[in-house]
C-alpha cells in the first residue's frame, strides 16, 4: 500500500516538479559518486579539502545542463525506451570531459590535484546509477499500467480547446499517458498547454522514438477532409495506433462527448469532402411515395432504405431474395422511423411476383439495387448472372412500365464501361435497358453509376479487416490494380439525388476522386491497426501481403466513362451526366431475345457471345 502511495503521489506530480526531483537526485548522486570514486582510489576514508569540495560541486553542475540539452528530463519515466541507454552514456561522457577539463584548469593554476583514475571512476559509476536510477523508476512506475493493459504514451495532435480538454479527459480518468501535444501553429510551438508542451509534426518520429508513444489522437474535429486525410496518411507511416476525435458537428449535437474517440477508418484516408444533399431533391423523390427498393439487405439497397425512411415516404417496400437479410433490414428500419413497412422475399427474376407487388402496393418509385456483383462468382455462374442481372432487370422494367411507375433508378457499376467480365456486361445491358424503355416515353428512368463503397458486402475491405485481424497474410490479385472508392452514405444520398433530377434514359456518373491502389489501401489498413507490413525491406514486420494474380474478368483499373472530356456537369457538384448517347437501342428486342434463347439452352459459350458482342463500343 505504501508503494503504491509513493507512486501515485509521484504520478500525480505537475511536470515540472517531476524534473526538479530528478535534477536534485542527479545532483546528489553525482556527488556521491565522487564521494565513492576517491574512496575506490585511495584506499580509505576519503576527507576533502576546501578545493576538492568545490571542484566535486562543478561536476553535477556541470552535468546538469548536458543532461537538459541531451534531453534526459524530457522523457517520460515510465515510457523510457531501453535505446535511452545510450542517450545517458553520451550524456555522462560529455558531462565528463567538461569535468576533466576544469580538473585541468584547476591544476594549471595549482588549485588542487586530483587521481587521474577518479574521472574514470566518475563516468563508469555515474552511469551506473544515472541509467540505473531511472530504469528502477520505469519499472516501478511502468507496472501499474502495464496490468492495466496501457502500451504507451499517448501524443494529441491539435493543441486547441478540444485538444485541452480531452487532455484534461484523460487524465482525469488515467487512460493514457498524453507526452505531448504537436500543432500545425508554430506560435505554440515550444509552450506549455495544460501543463504538456507542445511540439512541431516534424518531432512525431522523434517522441515515437524516445518516448514510448504508441497512439496518436487526431483532435482537429473542424479540419476538413482533405487536410485530416494529409494528416492521417502522414501518421499512418508510423507504427502507431492513430484515433481520433468526432466531427465538431457530432460533439455539438452531443452525440459524442469529448473524452470519446473513434478508430480512424480507411474513409479517413480518401480526403473526400462532404457536399450537403440537396433537401428539395430529397423531398421531391421520397417524400410521400410509395417507394420499392430491390437488393433491399444488401450493402447499398439497405443504405438506401436507411437514407429513405429518414424523408417521410408514405410507404417503404423491401424486394429482397435472402430471407435472413431481408428480416434484418425490416427489423432494424422499424426501430429508426414510424414508416409504413413491407417486406417481399422474393426475386426481380419472378415476373408474377414483380407484378404483384408493383400494382398491390401501388408503387411510383424503384431503386433497383438487386444485382449480382462479386465478379470472380459471376464470371463462374454466367448463366445465373444473367438471368438475375439482365433477364431481372426486364423483367422489373416492363412491370414498371405496365404500372406506371414513373421513377425507376437503377444502381448501375464503373464495370459497365468497355466490359472485360460477364458481371460488366450484364450491368450494362441494364443500362442499356432502362435507357431503352426510359428514353422519350415520358418516364423518368435513369441509371446511376459509380466505383466501389467501402465496407460493401464482397469488398476489398472487410476482406483486408478479417484478414488482418487473423494475422494476415493481406491477399490481392496484383499491385498494380487500382479502384474508385466511396463511402456508402455519400453514394446513397448521391443516388437518390440523381434519381429527382432524371429526365429519361439518362445516365449519371458519380465523383470518384482519384482512383486508389489497392496495395497501398492494404498497407494503410495495416498500418491503421497499429501493425506493420512484412517485406523484404522490413523482414520482421507483423503482416505480409500476398499477390495472388488477377481473375478471370478483372481489370487493372476501372472507368467511370466512356468519354470523360464530354460528361456534363449538373447543379450537384459530385454528379456528372453522362451525354445523349448515339447508340441506338431499337435492336435491343431481337438481341434480348438471343441471349434469352441462349439462357434457355443452357449454352454458355453462345450466352456469352450474345452478351459481349452487344455491349462493345
Amino acid at each position: 500500500m505504501t508503494l503504491n502511495k509513493v507512486r501515485d503521489g509521484l504520478s500525480g506530480l505537475p511536470r515540472r516538479w517531476k524534473q526538479a526531483i530528478l535534477i536534485g537526485f542527479d545532483m546528489l548522486a553525482l556527488l556521491g559518486v565522487l564521494w565513492l570514486s576517491f574512496a575506490i582510489r585511495l584506499g580509505g576514508t576519503f576527507t576533502p579539502t576546501m578545493s576538492h569540495i568545490l571542484l566535486m560541486l562543478l561536476a553535477p553542475i556541470l552535468a546538469v545542463p548536458v543532461f537538459v540539452r541531451m534531453g534526459l528530463y524530457r522523457a517520460v519515466i515510465r515510457y523510457l525506451p531501453e535505446r535511452a541507454l545510450w542517450t545517458i552514456i553520451q550524456a555522462m561522457m560529455l558531462a565528463t570531459l567538461l569535468w576533466v577539463f576544469a580538473l585541468f584548469l584547476a591544476e594549471a593554476t595549482r588549485l588542487a590535484t586530483f587521481p587521474r583514475t577518479v574521472p574514470l571512476f566518475y563516468f563508469i559509476f555515474g552511469t551506473v546509477v544515472v541509467a540505473g536510477s531511472r530504469f528502477l523508476a520505469k519499472a516501478l512506475l511502468w507496472l501499474p499500467e502495464r496490468n492495466l493493459g496501457h502500451g504507451g504514451g499517448v501524443v494529441i495532435y491539435g493543441a486547441g480547446s478540444a485538444g485541452t480538454q480531452l487532455a484534461e479527459a484523460l487524465r482525469a480518468h488515467r487512460a493514457s499517458y498524453v507526452v505531448a501535444f504537436v500543432d500545425d501553429d508554430q506560435s505554440l510551438w515550444g509552450r506549455d498547454v495544460a501543463g504538456v508542451r507542445v511540439d512541431p509534426p516534424t518531432r512525431l518520429e522523434e517522441l515515437i522514438r524516445n518516448r514510448g508513444v504508441s497512439e496518436v489522437i487526431l483532435s482537429i474535429p473542424s479540419a476538413d477532409a482533405t487536410r485530416r486525410a494529409q494528416i492521417v496518411t502522414e501518421l499512418s507511416h508510423h507504427p502507431i495506433k492513430i484515433r481520433a476525435l468526432p466531427a465538431i458537428a457530432d460533439l455539438v449535437s452531443g452525440k459524442y462527448l469529448i473524452s470519446q474517440l473513434r478508430e480512424i477508418d480507411i474513409d479517413d484516408l480518401l480526403g473526400r469532402f462532404a457536399v450537403p444533399a440537396d433537401p428539395e431533391l430529397m423531398s421531391e423523390i421520397l417524400g410521400g411515395r410509395v417507394i420499392l427498393v430491390t437488393g433491399a439487405g444488401g450493402s447499398i439497397g439497405s443504405e438506401l432504405t436507411r437514407l429513405i425512411v429518414q424523408h417521410a415516404p408514405k410507404k417503404l417496400v423491401l424486394l429482397e431474395a435472402n430471407e435472413f437479410a431481408l428480416y434484418e433490414i425490416d427489423r432494424h428500419l422499424r426501430t429508426l422511423a414510424e414508416v409504413e413497412i413491407v417486406p417481399v422475399l422474393g426475386s426481380i427474376a419472378d415476373a408474377a411476383l414483380v407484378r404483384r407487388t408493383l400494382n398491390g402496393q401501388g408503387v411510383e418509385v424503384i431503386f433497383h439495387a438487386a444485382a449480382h456483383k462479386h465478379v470472380p462468382l459471376v464470371e463462374a455462374n454466367a448463366l445465373e448472372g444473367v438471368r438475375n442481372n439482365v433477364l431481372g432487370t426486364r423483367i422489373l422494367v416492363e412491370a414498371a412500365v405496365a404500372a406506371g411507375v414513373k421513377r425507376f433508378v437503377l444502381i448501375s457499376s464503373d464495370k459497365a464501361v468497355r466490359p472485360s467480365s460477364v458481371m460488366g456486361a450484364t450491368k450494362r445491358w441494364a443500362e442499356l435497358i432502362v435507357r431503352h424503355y426510359g428514353k422519350g416515353s415520358g418516364m423518368r428512368y435513369c441509371s446511376v453509376r459509380f466505383g466501389n463503397v467501402l465496407g460493401s458486402n464482397g469488398s476489398v475491405v472487410p476482406l483486408f479487416r478479417e484478414q488482418i485481424a487473423a494475422g494476415g497474410p493481406v491477399t490481392l490479385t496484383d499491385s498494380r490494380m487500382t479502384r474508385y472508392f466511396m463511402s456508402i452514405h455519400e453514394a446513397a444520398e448521391l443516388i437518390v439525388q440523381a434519381g429527382a433530377m432524371a429526365e429519361g434514359g439518362d445516365i449519371f456518373l458519380l465523383e470518384m476522386g482519384e482512383p486508389v491502389r489497392i496495395r497501398d489501401l492494404a498497407e494503410n489498413m495495416i498500418r491503421l491497426a497499429g501493425l506493420s507490413v512484412k517485406s523484404d525491406d522490413n523482414p520482421k514486420g507483423d503482416i505480409a501481403i500476398h499477390e495472388t494474380g488477377a481473375r478471370p474478368g478483372e481489370k487493372l483499373s476501372e472507368e467511370l466513362f466512356f468519354d470523360p472530356a464530354n460528361a456534363l456537369r449538373t447543379t450537384q457538384p459530385k454528379i456528372l451526366r453522362s451525354p445523349p448517347s448515339a447508340r441506338r437501342t431499337s435492336d435491343l428486342v431481337p438481341a434480348l431475345a438471343a441471349l434469352d434463347a441462349a439462357l434457355d439452352a443452357e449454352d454458355e459459350t453462345e450466352l456469352r457471345r450474345v452478351l459481349f458482342d452487344y455491349v462493345k463500343v
